[in-house]
């Protein structure tokens, strides 16, 4: 049994090689909704935030490649305001 406090919002953003950025969205989208380019957001239970890390830490050069990923405990005082072209899917909205 996963407990609300076992789960955390993040938006997570990658800067890969043209080489690896296929294998980044990939692993990437099995974890979170995408939003635009090499933007991702959603809900993700601990364990697999571990998992997530670990797969891209796997396929990154830490030379040529970046990760951040901004984690919330709450999006109760948080907003999104989008402007423009809309690139990412409709699978979570705050």
């Amino acid at each position: 049994m996963v407990k609300v406090g076992d789960f955390t919002f993040v938006i997570l953003v990658y800067d890969f090689n043209v080489k690896r950025v296929a294998k980044a969205l990939k692993i990437t989208r099995k974890y979170l909704n995408w939003v635009q380019n090499s933007v991702f957001e959603g809900e993700i239970s601990r364990a697999n935030l571990t998992k997530l890390k670990l797969e891209l830490n796997s396929i990154m050069n830490p030379e040529e490649d970046s990760v951040i990923i901004y984690t919330f405990r709450s999006l109760r005082y948080s907003e999104r305001i989008e402007m423009g072209l809309k690139k990412g899917g409709d699978e979570f909205i705050i």
